[in-house]
């Protein structure tokens, strides 16, 4: 594997499987590439497979396993487009065929999601909302907005959802400012606030069956800057969880991988790397950590090389309410490797917190 860029990819193999890419699929396709430029042509090749499984079972009836099928074929278009910005008429189909797929598996999943489409800034944001099954008849639940990073999606979300949906809570996972079905709109903003804040509004407007009085958020690497970054303005948050977030992510900028950086000039709608590595300085938690009242649970994993254990550390020492940290000491950038280690752990915080 000559070219270095997919030698850094032999590094994913925890994240894509954890999140629902057959492992088998990880290693064909990675020992089928020679070059990174391939990489979105190979991963849709394969992610058809499933998609077709899937439409079959849906002609069929055979609802279980068209939800099955599908949502793997979503999440594996989404690592077909993920990180391959290079080509983006390549990386816009990939991700379409994402969301078809999983709008597809959405009614059958169990419990069901729906498609929303919340109004932002002359526009929309796309979410999925779904809700816990054998809940007592007129009982809201609270609900988790739940926030990724940089290179992930609403459609890599499934298996994380599960752990909140499991234990009564409410999710809302959505695409924000340069995530996603909203990344060819707006850019990337370090205001998160005032991305949730419309969010939040929406919810309470049209969402009846939900308990929006107690709401919480949860957010993975860029996500888990989001997530604090929120709670320190949006009062209406009752708890947030942030996992591996970065502390100041222009301070991190010449240590990203080549692959990452590329990602956010382009995310942040950037005409070159150095106009994106003077708005990652905007994404930072120094002057805001403090301003954070609410529960917070700050996980972060002590071999990250991306957003280093230091970060979390610190965050967790500025805030002013009731925070935790939780060290995956043998964990890499999110811990996905020791994904046992933390997620029913965090998502079990977050139901005592919003009082399930």
């Amino acid at each position: 594997m000559s070219d270095p860029r997919l030698h850094h990819a032999l590094n994913w193999e925890s994240r894509f499987t954890v999140n629902g890419v057959a492992a088998s699929d990880f290693h064909d396709v990675l020992s089928s590439l020679a070059s990174w430029d391939d990489w979105c042509r190979v991963w849709s090749a394969r992610a058809k497979v499933h998609e077709d499984l899937g439409r079959e079972a849906l002609a069929e009836k055979a609802h279980v396993s068209a939800a099955e099928h599908l949502s793997r074929a979503a999440v594996t278009y989404h690592f077909a487009k993920y990180l391959f910005v290079q080509d983006m008429t390549q990386m816009r189909a990939a991700h379409m065929k994402a969301v078809e797929c999983l709008d597809l598996a959405l009614p059958h999943l169990d419990p069901p999601g729906e498609r929303v489409l919340i109004p932002y800034e002359g526009k929309h944001l796309a979410g999925t909302l779904r809700r816990p099954r054998g809940l007592p008849t007129g009982a809201r639940p609270p609900i988790v907005l739940m926030t990724m990073g940089l290179d992930s999606t609403k459609e890599e979300l499934l298996t994380f959802e599960k752990n909140f949906l499991d234990r009564g809570m409410a999710i809302l996972a959505f695409d924000g400012p340069g995530q996603g079905e909203a990344e060819y709109d707006f850019p990337i903003r370090y205001d998160y606030e005032n991305v949730v804040a419309p969010v939040i509004d929406w919810m309470k407007a049209n969402v009846k069956d939900v308990d929006a009085e107690r709401i919480g958020i949860w957010g993975i690497s860029l996500g888990g800057y989001y997530a604090p970054r929120t709670a320190a303005f949006e009062k209406r948050i009752r708890a947030a969880v942030a996992n591996c977030g970065p502390y100041n992510w222009g301070a991190l900028w010449d240590k990203l991988p080549e692959l990452t950086r590329a990602a956010y000039v382009r995310r942040s709608h950037s005409a070159s790397d150095a106009e994106a590595k003077e708005k990652a300085f905007t994404l930072s938690m120094e002057g805001v950590a403090g301003k954070i009242e609410c529960p917070l649970l700050v996980i972060a994993a002590g071999l990250d090389r991306l957003c280093p254990p230091e970060d979390a550390q610190r965050l967790a020492r500025e805030t002013k309410g009731k925070t935790e940290l939780l060290l995956v000491e043998d964990g890499n950038h999110v811990a996905h490797n020791r994904f046992y280690k933390y997620r029913g752990r965090s998502a079990d915080w977050m139901a005592r917190r919003l009082g399930v």
